[in-house]
């Protein structure tokens, strides 16, 4: 009977800790009425307190128009890609600058890619170019094929950032390395993150895209260190807009997290690319503790069995969820596929852009502008 009431009483803790974390006042003295306050306390990251890390205010839309910025206005493109597959394309748009992060899933993806990019990078120029690491689901889409034209011929290009370090040695590797080499001769500068990071041979840590908007490149251990991960060579960027931060760390795993927090001084940050597509591998305690995102949008065909048939561990992951619900339910997700064996996928958030002026937050997708947690995809495979 006395284990019976303690562990009845160990789950009530626990539900209270969860809920407490979302600022109800009315379990917080509940839990004070109970005398488990304290145990509550110890469960919630040292230094948060329920509502701490909301600093700007979201409104969300959802449109299937491209989304009409204003002059000054910042916004952040999270791609659908076209297929069944899961990949990263990001584009960054400020002015007339334009900064474009990975271009997956597959060759094929530049068909959905290119068209994209042309309807708002109108003068067919792409400043900046961020190649995270050698997989081909973030650089297949630079390549394209002789039907769909990869990003590479398909636009002029001022600068290329890419890993320092790599494993690869597959074909897609193989032709965006040609790809890469025919931009460079065309004008391109091609640069590592380690000479940005170093500020070597014309390389800068720090660009300034606009007046208050900064990219930083961040320092990797794995710039130049080995590793048999291919995912913790992924390039860094912390993109900072006045007093908002956004975090981009492509396919960092585990360990490449906990260097990322020990080699730099993260902030907290109002945008957060899901590490990794939502892996368990990724998007760790040890990171989300530190930055505490308000915004998460996460790139991935949402239940795909393309690496997996442990349900838990399809993107975005249980893990992922457990690690980043502490800190926000805004969570938004681009693609889902229902039935990779089959090639059923379809749209879940869509196309996902986060636009701001430095202040507040607008989140506008191209299907839906639930939070995943809303969807009945959510409900029927993961938990809160």
């Amino acid at each position: 009977m006395k284990k019976r009431v303690f562990s009845v009483l160990t789950i009530l803790v626990v539900v209270l800790a969860v809920v407490s974390l979302t600022g109800c006042d009315f379990v917080q003295k509940v839990a004070k009425d109970l005398g488990v306050e304290d145990i509550i306390e110890s469960l919630i990251p040292e230094g948060f307190h329920p509502g701490d890390n909301k600093t700007v205010d979201v409104s969300s839309e959802v449109s299937s128009e491209p989304v009409a910025l204003s002059d000054g206005e910042l916004s952040i493109h999270f791609l659908e890609l076209g297929n069944k597959y899961t990949g990263d394309c990001t584009l960054i748009k400020i002015g007339d600058t334009e900064v474009l992060i990975d271009a997956g899933s597959r060759t094929t993806s530049s068909a959905t890619i290119v068209p994209y990019i042309r309807s708002y990078c109108t003068d067919g120029k792409l400043e900046y170019v961020i190649v995270t690491h050698a997989h081909q689901d973030h650089i297949a889409g630079f390549v394209g094929s002789k039907a769909n034209p990869g990003v590479f011929d398909s636009f002029e290009v001022g600068t290329i950032i890419q890993f320092a370090l790599t494993n690869a040695s597959s074909q897609v590797y193989k032709n965006y390395c040609s790809e890469r080499d025919e931009a460079v001769e065309r004008g391109a500068k091609l640069y590592t993150a380690l000479q940005c990071y170093n500020n070597l041979d014309g390389a800068q840590r720090s660009y300034t895209l606009a007046e208050g908007v900064t990219m930083n490149i961040l320092y990797n251990y794995y710039y130049e260190h080995t590793t048999d991960d291919e995912n913790d060579y992924s390039v860094c960027m912390l993109l900072t807009q006045g007093t908002n931060n956004y975090l981009f760390t492509g396919d960092l795993e585990k360990n490449g997290e906990q260097k990322l927090v020990e080699k730099n001084d993260l902030p907290h940050v109002q945008l957060f690319k899901g590490g990794h597509h939502g892996s368990y591998t990724a998007n760790t305690p040890t990171l989300m503790k530190v930055i505490q995102p308000e915004i998460v949008c996460v790139c991935c065909c949402c239940g795909t069995t393309e690496y997996t048939s442990n349900d838990q561990n399809t993107f975005p992951s249980q893990a992922f969820f457990d690690h980043v619900l502490p800190y926000t339910d805004q969570i938004y997700v681009t693609t889902m596929c229902t039935d990779f064996d089959k090639d059923v996928y379809q749209s879940l958030n869509g196309n996902i852009v986060v636009t701001s002026m430095g202040t507040d937050l607008k989140v506008t997708c191209s299907a839906s502008v639930q939070s995943v947690l809303e969807t009945d995809w959510f409900k029927e495979h993961r938990k809160r």
